[in-house]
This record gives structure tokens, C-alpha cells and sequence, in this order.
């Protein structure tokens, strides 16, 4: 490349594209990612402490919950029927309830984001046994002021081995 080559403004301009945009992409994915691993510390806040609407407040109004474990596809509203008693029993100390996130895998950019991971549902009722569920899960959401959960994706029990192996 000669010296003209290089100052010429079309050249500057792909070779500052070139160096800088990957690490402002990479720079970004990384923001996007310290934004998801805030909702995700906000789903494991309301279900030790049996926020209910906290919990409803993650997931957008049309959200879809699939799961093979149970064999079914529906609104996430028909899911928090069934889920509400849970919450109300944490919130009222009948239950002690938990859930941590580990992840395979993490596509997302400024406003979209598929999570895929394993998260570890654990429950104790009062007096009772620690019950651990290893599920596989993958997430759809997207930012809508703030972080939506569009579908949750419950794929398939899991063991504490591949829980471990997500470290």
C-alpha cells in the first residue's frame, strides 16, 4: 500500500472499521450480557422471596412456556396459575425456594437474546427434605425498556454432573 493509498478518507475509514468494530461489537455483547445476568439475578430475587409479581414482571404480556416435561406449549399466564401457590408459600415462610442459572450458551445483541443453560430449581418445605431440579432451558428475550422473557423453553431434566460441568 502506498502512502497516497493510505491517506485517502475511504481507506481510513475501512481500516478504523476494521480495527475498531469488532471490539466495539465485542464491547457491546459484553454490556449486553452484564444487562442479562442483572434479569437473571432479578428471577432468582423473586423466587427466594416469593415476589410473585416481581416474577410475572420478567416475562413480556404474550409470553409462551414449552415444555417437554410436561408435554405442552402455552401462554406463560396459564404456567403462573399453577405457579402462584409456590410464591405465596415462600413469601409466607411455608417454603424455601431457589433457582440459580448456568449457561451453554449466550447469543444476544443490543435487544435480543436466546440464553441456553441449565438452572437448578431447588425447594424445602418447612421441616422438610431439599429437593433439587436440574432443568435444560433456553430463553427468548428481548429489551423492551427492559429485559422481556418471550419464551421459556423447559427441554429436558438434567443431572447434577452436567449442572457441575457448567461451572
Amino acid at each position: 500500500m502506498d502512502n497516497e493509498m493510505i491517506k485517502s478518507p475511504r481507506v481510513v475509514c475501512l481500516l478504523v472499521v476494521l480495527l475498531i468494530g469488532p471490539v466495539a461489537i465485542l464491547y457491546a455483547q459484553n454490556s449486553t450480557t452484564e444487562e442479562l445476568d442483572v434479569y437473571w439475578t432479578e428471577v432468582t430475587r423473586t423466587v427466594q422471596e416469593g415476589d410473585f409479581e416481581g416474577y410475572k414482571a420478567l416475562y413480556h404480556e404474550d409470553a409462551v412456556l414449552v415444555s417437554t416435561l410436561s408435554g405442552d406449549s402455552r401462554p406463560i399466564a396459564s404456567a403462573f396459575e399453577g405457579w402462584e401457590q409456590g410464591f405465596t408459600d415462600s413469601r409466607n415462610g411455608v417454603l424455601d425456594a431457589d433457582v440459580e442459572f448456568r449457561f451453554s450458551q449466550r447469543l444476544n445483541d443490543e435487544t435480543t437474546a436466546h440464553e441456553t443453560g441449565i438452572f437448578d430449581y431447588s425447594a424445602q418445605q418447612a421441616g422438610g427434605e431439599l429437593n433439587h431440579q436440574y432443568i435444560h432451558f433456553r430463553a427468548l428475550l428481548v429489551k423492551k425498556g427492559g429485559w422481556l422473557m418471550l419464551m421459556e423453553y423447559q427441554k429436558s431434566p438434567g443431572t447434577l454432573e452436567e449442572w457441575e460441568a457448567l461451572k
